[in-house]
């Protein structure tokens, strides 16, 4: 068993929109990630993605539509959905994928 301090791995973050991964969890990666207010450009996985927003909140574009994401929301990603994230983002956020 082990306890991770998210809020104090996310502070150490140096540069935001760079993940780290925290554990893995059967085939799952959970990865910590710092969002700023920056765009970051649209991508897409041939795997389904959980985006759980842990403070602040996350602005999507998610196949061509907005969306937003708020501290305590979850949004999954279907595999092969483009998705962008738009500028205004900010806060921690935990990425779910395999």
């Amino acid at each position: 068993m082990s306890v991770t301090d998210l809020p104090g791995v996310a502070a150490q973050l140096e540069r935001a929109w760079c993940s780290t991964r925290v554990a893995g969890i059967g085939g799952a990666n959970l990865k910590l990630t710092r969002m700023d207010a920056q765009a970051y450009p649209s991508e897409t996985h041939d795997y389904a993605e959980g985006l759980l927003v842990l403070e602040g909140e996350l602005h999507l574009e998610l196949a061509g539509a907005p969306l937003v994401v708020r501290a305590g929301e979850l949004c999954v990603v279907p595999a092969g959905v483009p998705h962008a994230v738009s500028a205004g983002s900010r806060g921690t956020l935990l990425i779910v994928d395999s």
